[in-house]
């Protein structure tokens, strides 16, 4: 199961990532509730999760394009250091009693425009510090970590909030990236030169967009990846609304739920870390998918605390099955010439449909409830679910031929 960790570099940037994201996660939880607390509204909450991750959506094509042009190294030293000037913004803000909720959303912006060049960079960054051949293993492990550590961020998140505010949460995000800057400047890679190219970049853009919608197996994973992460940004967005006036709760009762789920997310990545056959996890992502949405029809039915706990624990292992698998077969069918931009349109659909579902959750949620509209869209994904389970033969086949090509 922790194979990956045989290799040094993986270990390094497993254990800066650990530090650093147990931050990111409480300033994730911290932003979410500073914002109702502020507004109390769920059309700013919808809009400030918006304002966040748009630019990721808008920009991430080009950042596929320099991940595969420059040094992905180098990229995320530099992706790191401007997230914590933004986080330390972000904290002196709050801890000075002079934030609103505009600040809060131009530094999202502004987050969402470093993470467009950080994410994609990242997730084609791990196959150079494992290799091939332990890559389904390092997406498990490296997924369990991100569980790990968005629930426990959330716990403790809960906690300092009704102590000490949100402020604190900001600070602590900030000092996290020093650890992961750290680990990449301790990473040692063998020399690469940069990977030249004739084309254009619209040009290489558009060839990459045109064999992703062709080939079937990546078709999938992106129409699949983009349902379930518009879904779960519903839940996201109105997580506030859940702990606060269904389920009678305070700051606390929200990082509860937000741990919930990424405790099924933990569980999802420690199944899916003994998987070895890439060409069977076709019917892993429609299962995902469809078992998502199930979990989530439940958590919005729900009107006491542990039932709605077990419900977002077995949406989180749903939402994780998908993500993974996608993720590994991804790495998997592509080279590493056009990793980064076929990466980059994976974190499109993915990470930038996040904000669709903020917005369109926020805007349901004034007019239907939040309850009513998590429910519709959690409907949708069991519906994609069937319909995924329909390909898995045809998706299976030309997974095998092209691994073994």
């Amino acid at each position: 199961m922790l194979v990956a960790f045989h290799s040094r570099n993986f270990r390094l940037f497993y254990i800066g990532q650990a530090i650093s994201l147990i931050g990111t996660s409480m300033t994730q939880v911290a932003t979410s509730w500073l914002v109702y607390r502020l507004t109390d509204s769920a059309w700013l909450l919808g809009l400030v999760g918006f304002a966040s991750q748009i630019p990721t959506l808008v920009l991430i094509p080009l950042g596929g394009i320099v991940a595969d042009r420059w040094n992905r190294q180098q990229i995320l030293l530099v992706a790191q250091i401007l997230g914590m000037l933004r986080s330390l913004a972000l904290a002196w803000l709050a801890l000075s009693g002079s934030i609103n909720v505009w600040q809060i959303a131009f530094l999202g912006v502004l987050l969402g425009a470093i993470n467009a060049f950080d994410i994609p960079t990242r997730q084609a960054f791990v196959p150079e510090t494992v290799g091939k051949e332990n890559l389904g293993n390092a997406f498990a492990v490296y997924s369990s970590l991100v569980s790990v550590t968005t629930m426990l961020g959330p716990a403790i998140a809960g906690i300092l909030i009704a102590v000490l505010g949100a402020g604190l949460c900001f600070l602590i995000d900030s000092i996290s990236y020093i650890a992961v800057i750290i680990a990449l400047l301790a990473i040692r890679l063998a020399p690469k030169g940069a990977i030249a190219s004739q084309r254009k970049p619209l040009e290489e853009l558009k060839a990459s967009f045109k064999y992703a919608i062709g080939f079937l197996p990546i078709r999938t994973v992106l129409i699949g990846s983009f349902l379930v992460c518009c879904v779960w940004g519903f839940y996201l967005a109105l997580g506030p609304i859940f702990a606060k006036e269904i389920l009678q709760g305070g700051s606390n009762t929200f990082g509860f739920l937000m741990t919930a789920s990424s405790l099924g997310t933990l569980v999802g990545g420690i199944y899916l870390s003994k998987q070895k056959n890439v060409s069977q996890l076709g019917k892993v992502l429609a299962f995902g998918i469809g078992f998502l949405g199930l979990s989530l029809i439940i958590f919005a039915l729900s009107r006491v605390l542990w039932l709605s706990l077990l419900s977002l624990l077995a949406a989180g292992f749903g939402f994780i099955l998908q993500i993974i698998t996608g993720r590994t077969l991804l790495q998997s069918l592509v080279t590493d010439e056009n990793r980064g931009q076929i990466t980059g349109l994976y974190v499109m659909t993915s990470t930038g449909a996040v904000p669709i579902g903020n917005l369109i959750g926020g805007a349901l949620a004034s007019y239907i409830g939040a309850a009513n509209s998590v429910i519709l869209a959690a409907s949708v994904c069991v519906v994609g679910s069937f319909l995924f389970m329909q390909q898995v033969s045809s998706f299976r086949d030309l997974v095998r031929q092209k691994v073994h090509n």
